[in-house]
């Protein structure tokens, strides 16, 4: 098996990893939802792991210059984007960096934007540094076969006129796979800039976007996007290492470096040395592996298409532009207040519950497909038999 070609692990050999995925739930229900792969792990990843670990190299993360150098590559390759390394700074992950962030730039009480549905540890984050939530929702346009979720620009410039100190932006979004435009994300910074509002924009999701869509990163929009921007991103989810616990902030504006000095200094010592390295490799040298995984992903997202289209007809899903995420719209199926309980209980299925990532989402469920299409197949059945 190499980086050129792989396939997920099987069910029995899951069955024996450690992560919460696999140990959140009684051996007999199916986990869907923790956002993890089901795939080995990188090749050069894991040499360096290895290498570390056979030279007990396992102390404290110091300088690591490897890894401002090795995302600049990335950045290059991926996304013609030519950033200054020096700006690159490193924290446990991307939750403790958003955190940080919040805390150098906001007091309790100050006003924070998001738009629901969206990845459930947004609220946890504002909830610690005691922000007031501000949520313009996402609108549903009904049509399945374009975009069924659209941004309401009329509430979100009320919202920056009302006077938020920061809009924390989910880019490309979890859940819905959506991947902001360079317009979309242009008119963002136009009023961040007229309103003196910071955007953060948390970017982790961006190394898994499909071909069918363009990913932009918010910094590379220029001067205006670099005075009131900061992008906090990391190789956990492209690569599938989440613990090894470390994320990194990206500033491109000497005055923005400079108020991101006020960050406590420990930050970058709490991340590990195993993550900061590994993630190093990855953004510079695992590639290869990364396009094989959005292959396989590819098919999977298109594979859940045709399975629900066969088995639960009136279930609403729409092909996520990126990521490894799908949303489906289980109304229809009359699974009670709370779908992933009732599928839990009587399908032996696991997914993330919609009302975690907005209220209004209470009949919706997120289901994580880096996995097999014989255990994408084997959820959907499991719905089926539940309904």
């Amino acid at each position: 098996m190499s980086d050129h070609d792989f396939t997920a692990h099987n069910l029995a050999e899951l069955h024996t990893h450690r992560s919460e995925k696999w140990r959140g739930f009684p051996s007999d229900v199916l986990p869907l939802p923790v956002a993890e792969m089901d795939f080995p792990v990188a090749e050069p990843i894991k040499a360096i792991l290895t290498e570390m670990v056979a030279h007990s190299d396992l102390g404290y993360l110091g300088s690591i210059p490897e890894l401002g150098l090795g995302f600049k590559k990335f950045a290059a390759e991926r996304w013609n984007w030519k950033l200054d390394e020096k700006q690159v700074r490193i924290a446990t992950d991307v939750g403790v960096a958003v955190v940080e962030v919040l805390r150098v730039f906001t007091q309790p009480g100050d006003s924070i934007l998001i738009s629901s549905p969206v990845y459930h540890n947004f609220y946890t984050w504002i909830n610690e540094t005691k922000l007031n939530c501000v949520d313009v929702p996402f609108e549903r346009t009904g049509d399945e076969n374009a975009n069924p979720w659209i941004i309401n620009w009329q509430s979100i410039e009320t919202a920056y006129a009302a006077g938020i100190k920061v809009h924390l932006l989910c880019s490309p979004h979890n859940p819905l796979g959506f991947v902001y435009t360079e317009q979309d994300l242009l008119k963002i910074v136009a009023l961040a800039k007229k309103h003196n509002v910071l955007v953060i924009s948390e970017e982790i999701h961006a190394p898994l976007t499909f071909p069918d869509a363009h990913f932009v990163p918010i910094l590379s929009l220029g001067a205006d996007a670099e005075s009131v921007s900061v992008c906090v991103t990391a190789a956990s989810k492209g690569w599938n290492i989440a613990g090894l616990k470390c994320a990194i902030i990206i500033s491109q504006n000497a005055d923005m470096d400079s108020k991101l000095t006020k960050l406590a200094p420990a930050m970058h010592y709490r991340a590990s040395l195993l993550g900061g390295f590994a993630t190093a490799v990855a953004f510079a040298e695992s590639g290869v592996w990364l396009d094989t995984a959005i292959a396989q992903l590819d098919h999977n997202r298109h594979l859940i298409k045709k399975l629900v289209a066969e088995k639960l007809p009136t279930v609403r899903y729409h092909i996520p532009h990126n990521g490894y995420l799908a949303w489906l719209d289980l109304e229809s199926l009359n699974l009670g207040v709370d779908p992933s309980v009732t599928l839990i209980e009587k399908g032996r299925v696991a997914f993330s519950p919609g009302h975690a990532f907005g209220k209004q989402c209470s009949q919706y469920v997120r289901l994580n497909f880096a996995t097999s299409p014989e255990i994408i197949t084997e959820a959907i059945d499991r719905i089926a038999r539940a309904v």
